[in-house]
């Protein structure tokens, strides 16, 4: 058999491959700092208005089908320094408990993966719709996890990963080669909670648009949860088809459902979002680990 070869490949195409590999893991069922962390490859509101979709995670009373988050018109440009005050945000899980704690589906780390500096605001500055997203990690009897370490990775608005020894995840861009943006990790809190200020992500060809994490238990030197997020349709047309930032790219040309990683992870990958009076995205979502 010829040895795999990614250099032979597209990046688009072979990003569909190496996905494809990975949706064979088998996974677990789904419901409801100093220094650097590197690794191998592999304003204001009331209350939150959500909008969401079937989630067993988290089973959130704020739940609904659809979105009321408003016109795409509405949503902030210009990256994570349009958040007129992160802090004032709600925060969305001093009212929504989870339902039941079984643990998040596991995926794969994926080719992109690639130095994680320690930071909440990941996005050096690239433009896009910015996000405040939070993250809690619990265990399997619902109780937070202090001191987990959470890294995260996504692209940014034109579907291109920033740094990496793998080309094919930056399309060889001279900019994204030599910059870490839509990278970072945070430790969890007292509450298991963390929070980073970044942007929503763009798309590449044969995937969903989604957001790499992985989770270490404290003083841990092995992933314990990688998984990644994912996004509600209605936000996704809404975005890639009137917000600035995004809709030269168009449409996504690969839904949740046609996914290869989805299916694994389900409707419970689905992030929680509302819309901030400054524009900004607060999106959040539970995750639930092996202590």
């Amino acid at each position: 058999m010829t040895p795999f070869d990614a250099k032979t490949l597209g990046r688009r195409e072979a990003l569909r491959v190496l996905g494809a590999s990975a949706a064979a893991l088998p996974f677990l069922a789904a419901c409801g700092d100093t220094g650097s962390m590197s690794g191998v490859d592999g304003g204001t509101s009331s209350g939150l208005d959500a909008a969401t979709g079937t989630d067993a995670a988290t089973g959130t009373d704020a739940a609904t089908t659809g979105t009321d988050a408003g016109s795409a018109d509405e949503w902030a440009s210009g990256g994570t320094a349009s958040m007129a005050d992160p802090t004032s945000y709600p925060d969305p899980f001093e009212t929504i408990e989870a339902a039941s704690c079984a643990f998040y589906a596991q995926s794969t780390l994926g080719p992109c993966y690639y130095t994680t500096p320690v930071r909440q605001d990941i996005s050096e500055g690239y433009p896009g719709l910015p996000m405040s997203l939070r993250l809690r990690v619990m265990n399997e009897s619902c109780e937070p996890m202090e001191g987990a370490r959470v890294e995260i990775w996504h692209t940014r608005n034109s579907g291109l990963y920033s740094g990496g020894p793998s080309g094919m995840c930056t399309d060889n861009d001279a900019d994204a080669l030599a910059n870490l943006y839509f990278r970072g990790g945070q430790v969890t809190d007292t509450e298991g909670k963390v929070t980073f200020a970044t942007c929503m992500p763009g798309w590449y060809s044969s995937r969903a648009v989604h957001i790499h994490f992985q989770v270490f238990l404290a003083d841990g030197s092995t992933a314990t949860s990688i998984s990644q997020l994912f996004f509600q349709p209605d936000l996704l047309t809404e975005v890639f088809s009137s917000h600035p930032e995004y809709s030269e790219f168009g449409q996504p040309d690969t839904s949740n459902a046609r996914d290869n990683i989805y299916p694994g992870v389900g409707d419970s990958g689905l992030l929680e979002y509302a819309r901030m009076d400054d524009g900004a995205m607060l999106s959040w979502k539970d995750i639930i680990i092996r202590s």
